[in-house]
């Protein structure tokens, strides 16, 4: 009898457009990110481009695989930001002394004054929420813990080669 209880609680799958998380998921990320828009037209910088930014705010210099690893993007997607936030004045990169695989990537004082210019970008996007602290931060928790889910199904699979 536990079994069909377990079976009543789990979540299932369909193929109707409102049944899909990931709909949802990707409705609500392109919301935001139109949301962004605007207001980093205002300083010149595209979405991708503001992460890559918050990350160096944070570190003042990392690698490029720093930069991958904390933005779980990959080094072909990463090239070209970086190209474009070097020719902007915003960031330097360099070949590590002690590693000439690894390429430094090291905030300039524009990128640095920047930060100033979009301090309050993020209680902006935060308001538009519409979630109260609880809300936002167990969200936050959520979508972090399906990002982690489906990681790990994802690599599961691979290793065993099924769909």
């Amino acid at each position: 009898m536990a079994r069909d209880h377990d079976q009543d609680l789990k979540a299932h799958g369909t193929l109707l457009l409102d049944d899909q998380l990931c709909f949802a998921l990707y409705a609500a990320s392109r919301a935001v990110t139109q949301r962004y828009r605007p207001l980093l037209d205002k300083v010149g910088l595209t979405y991708p481009q503001y992460l890559v930014m918050l990350v160096l705010w944070e570190r003042e210099k990392t690698t490029v695989k720093g930069l991958g690893d904390a933005l779980q993007l990959d080094y072909g997607t990463l090239s070209p930001l970086l190209k474009r936030l070097a020719a902007a004045g915003l960031v330097e990169r360099r070949r590590r002394c002690d590693d000439e695989r690894s390429v430094e990537v090291t905030l300039t004082d524009a990128g640095r004054e920047l930060k100033a210019r979009v301090g309050e970008i993020p209680q902006v996007i935060v308001d538009s929420y519409g979630l109260d602290a609880e809300g936002f931060g167990s969200l936050r928790a959520t979508l972090r813990e399906i990002a982690e889910s489906v990681a790990s199904a994802t690599d599961s699979a691979d290793e065993r080669g099924s769909v």
